[in-house]
């Protein structure tokens, strides 16, 4: 191993356990470091970080958050080589285009389910409408959901726990007692499944036609197929039915319940960026723009609010 191939073992290991998980920068700065290599150098310069970070065939947002990962392993090699070269920040232009939320309507939930329920596979057609009952019913992340596991949820108290989210975190969720029976009906349906295919319990709550965890990649195609079959398409190039969309989804419609109902949605906030896995209520904060009428609401609140001179 070279100097600066240990040097990047040791950088990874060391921001995860500050709670990075680090798998695309680990990817990336693995493939910098092997072109380092080919040019025959184990010194990090910004004209050697600039060139791979532009290799053609990518968008310049792409190229910045290459170089981005390349300027932090530069941060921490520069203290143990000081010929090491920081790229200053800013050095790539680029405008980061937020996609708009698909907002699906409850027909258009329905027609999914639907969708989900016909799939060939019988141990799919049980797990893929539970999976999108549960993204609309608690807004946790695609990634989340698959990766729960049988013990992570107590039928009892009718709390799910997401072990290990995003930043390491976990979370205790709270879930109503439809989403409770739910699950406890998809548990006996999943175990009499297996029985039946003779397959081995792998643990998973969420389970494939393998009898295994779902496959992040292969999931994904199951839901463009899947939105397909419920008639779903773009409403625009920059507007696409998305899986993570449910979770937008989710946060827009307890906020509009909020402000529906006249509660203090700033003081709530930290409730559902909690519940969210949010790591600031600002993340939390900015689906008030997913929805015109969640604006509308907002405004109206601050009128009432500026006309009675408080």
């Amino acid at each position: 191993m070279s100097a600066l191939r240990g040097a990047l073992a040791d950088y990874l290991q060391v921001r995860r356990a500050l709670g990075f998980k680090l798998d695309r920068a680990e990817k990336l700065l693995g493939q910098f470091v092997s072109y380092l290599e080919v040019q025959d150098t184990d010194v990090v310069t910004v004209d050697h970080a600039l060139a791979w970070a532009t290799l053609p065939g990518r968008s310049s947002w792409w190229h910045a958050m290459r170089l981005s990962a390349v300027r932090r392993f530069a941060v921490y090699l520069h203290n143990l080589d000081q010929r090491t070269q920081v790229p200053p920040p800013g050095l790539i232009a680029y405008r980061k285009h937020r996609a708009t939320p698909y907002l699906y309507s409850d027909a258009e939930i329905h027609a999914l389910v639907q969708a989900a329920g016909r799939l060939s596979s019988r141990i799919c057609a049980a797990t893929y409408p539970v999976l999108i009952g549960l993204l609309v019913a608690t807004g946790m992340r695609f990634g989340e959901a698959i990766a729960l596991d049988v013990g992570d949820f107590d039928p009892h108290t009718g709390v799910l726990t997401v072990r290990d989210g995003k930043f390491g975190k976990s979370r205790l969720l709270p879930l109503h007692p439809s989403t409770v029976t739910a699950l406890r009906a998809y548990l006996e349906q999943r175990n009499r499944l297996l029985r039946a295919r003779r397959l081995a319990d792998s643990g998973a709550l969420l389970i494939s036609n393998a009898g295994t965890r779902p496959d992040h990649s292969r999931a994904q195609r199951t839901w463009r197929t899947l939105r397909t079959a419920a008639g779903l398409a773009p409403r625009s190039g920059n507007c696409r039915p998305r899986i993570h969309d449910l979770r937008h989804g989710f946060a827009v419609s307890t906020l509009l319940g909020w402000y529906r109902h006249g509660q203090d949605v700033p003081a709530l906030l930290p409730r559902l960026s909690t519940y969210l896995g949010h790591t600031d209520p600002k993340h939390t904060f900015w689906y008030l723009s997913a929805a015109p009428e969640l604006l509308a609401l907002a405004g109206q609140r601050l009128d009432a609010h500026l006309g009675s001179g408080a």
